[in-house]
């Protein structure tokens, strides 16, 4: 097992029933379900498009609980757009590190670890698709930036972060410094 160290750089939060879009926050308590107050908080929630094998509604594992993306990833996205910026609220991020670029390609199974004890577990990549891209079109100009919500599931393959569900409750605060443990699938960890 490889082992990584990472800075937290934004905590994010989606608590506008309204939008996907996330807030800023100082620091929260990571609770079995996520973030309390944010849209995707919930041990369990009803399938929906990405579970095609249930039908929709129907009550199971929420693996999607917190979405973390690298700071090297959203500067990648941008350069892609070719645009200033991408910012993790228009992505409707969580967690946003910084000193981990191979976020994205982060395996199952692997741990982001938090100094207050607090742990994530990896269920995988967060695919791109068009609602994001929407977001960043609306704060660039069009003409200047054009086809933006288009482009940006290419630009964003393999750059989109990952989900994660948490493992150990824990607070999480900017500037914690994560330790990341890369699940070796030869060799996986329990």
């Amino acid at each position: 097992m490889k082992t990584y160290a990472a800075s937290v750089e934004a905590i994010l939060i989606a608590d506008n029933p309204e939008t996907f879009v996330t807030r800023r926050i100082s620091e929260t308590k990571l609770e079995f379900g996520g973030i309390p107050g944010d849209r995707h908080f919930g041990v369990t929630f009803g399938a929906d498009s990405r579970q095609t094998m249930y039908p929709r509604g129907t009550e199971i594992l929420n693996r999607r609980q917190i979405t973390v993306v690298s700071q090297e990833d959203c500067a990648i996205i941008a350069e892609n757009l070719k645009v200033p910026f991408v910012l993790p609220e228009w992505l409707g991020a969580n967690l946003l590190i910084s000193g981990f670029p191979d976020l994205t390609s982060l395996t199952m199974g692997s741990r982001i670890l938090l100094p207050s004890g607090a742990g994530l577990i990896c269920m995988g990549e967060n695919l791109p698709c068009v609602h994001p891209g929407e977001e960043i079109q609306k704060n660039y100009d069009a003409e200047a930036h054009p086809k933006l919500a288009g482009r940006f599931v290419k630009a964003a393959f393999k750059r989109r972060g990952i989900v994660c569900a948490v493992e150990c409750p824990g607070t999480i605060k900017l500037g914690d410094q994560a330790q990341i443990l890369v699940n070796n699938l030869a060799n996986p960890m329990q």
